[in-house]
Order: C-alpha cells, then sequence, then structure tokens
C-alpha cells in the first residue's frame, strides 16, 4: 500500500528567530582574533546596564534576531536598523564560524529576513575597508559598494564601504 503523505519540506540551512535573552548574552562571551576584536561587545551585565543596543530589550525585539542553523544551534545574530526607505543590516557570525564558508547562506537569511520585514525598502550594510573577507561575501550575496567614507568612532577614523543589496536597487 501507498503512502498519501506528504514528505516535510527539507529544513533550510539557517533560519532567522527573536534574539533572546539567552543568546544575546552568549553573543557578549564572543571573542574575535585580530584584527576582527573590533566586533565584540561589551560584557552582558554592562550591555544591559547601559541599555546599549540588544540590552535594551525594546532595541532588542524591535531591531535584532538570532540566526540558527538547521540543528537550532546558535551561529550570529542580525540588526534590521530601520532609515527611511532603507533597511541598515548589522550582522555577526560566531568567531569558529568565520572563514569557512557558511558566510554566504548566513547572509543570504539575513537578507531574505529583511526583505520579510520591509519588502520596499533598500537593503544596505556598512563594512570597514580592511575586512576583504566580509566584502567578498557581501558581494557574492549580491550587494555592490555605493559610498565610500570616513567614520569617526570611538576607536579613530575609520574607512567605510555602504553596500547596497543589488536586487533593492530602483
Amino acid at each position: 500500500m501507498l503512502s498519501s503523505t506528504i514528505p516535510a519540506p527539507p529544513r533550510l540551512p539557517y533560519r532567522v528567530t527573536p534574539l533572546t535573552e539567552e543568546l544575546a548574552a552568549a553573543l557578549c562571551e564572543w571573542r574575535y582574533e585580530p584584527p576582527y576584536t573590533f566586533y565584540q561587545w561589551l560584557s552582558w551585565a554592562d550591555m544591559q546596564a547601559q541599555e546599549r543596543e540588544f540590552g535594551d530589550p525594546t532595541i532588542r525585539r524591535g531591531q535584532y534576531a538570532a540566526v540558527l542553523d538547521a540543528d537550532d544551534t546558535f551561529i550570529g545574530f542580525a540588526q534590521f536598523f530601520p532609515l527611511a526607505g532603507v533597511t541598515r543590516l548589522g550582522l555577526g557570525l560566531r568567531p569558529d564560524l568565520c572563514g569557512r564558508g557558511v558566510g554566504l547562506g548566513f547572509v543570504q537569511a539575513i537578507v531574505q529576513e529583511a526583505i520579510r520585514r520591509a519588502p520596499d525598502n533598500e537593503i544596505d550594510l556598512e563594512v570597514h575597508t580592511w575586512n576583504e573577507r566580509a566584502i567578498a561575501v557581501y558581494e557574492r550575496a549580491g550587494f555592490v559598494v555605493s559610498d565610500r567614507y570616513e567614520l569617526p568612532l570611538a576607536s579613530g577614523v575609520q574607512s567605510i564601504l555602504c553596500m547596497v543589496y543589488y536586487n533593492r536597487l530602483s
């Protein structure tokens, strides 16, 4: 006898979910190798005390998300920062996964979520010009350089590229 059940669709490699307090605390423990140490967060206690970024529950719920793999393992985060007609992405991959070939699917999952959240918005991101590894992944994901500028940061003036997702260009 033939079964009439329809098989479940295959699990996608990455999915975007809310960034819970537990995952936010774990994110603060991630440590990157130089020169990527710039991307490390303060301790979870400091993030909460200062209500900084995802340490503020309202900002965390409205702008931040976790990215999980097919085994529901926390592999990265995304920020969907709303600007007028633009969704600016901030994203970070767990340090032990950087340079291991998971970046493209990770970025694609985040882009799809940005489109779902605001389908009419342009999508862009900022990246340091020295971060060639990230730039290469963003280009493979469909981003193009739209601008280059100097940005004053606490660590000094940094050279930044603004990259726009080409499918969202008008």
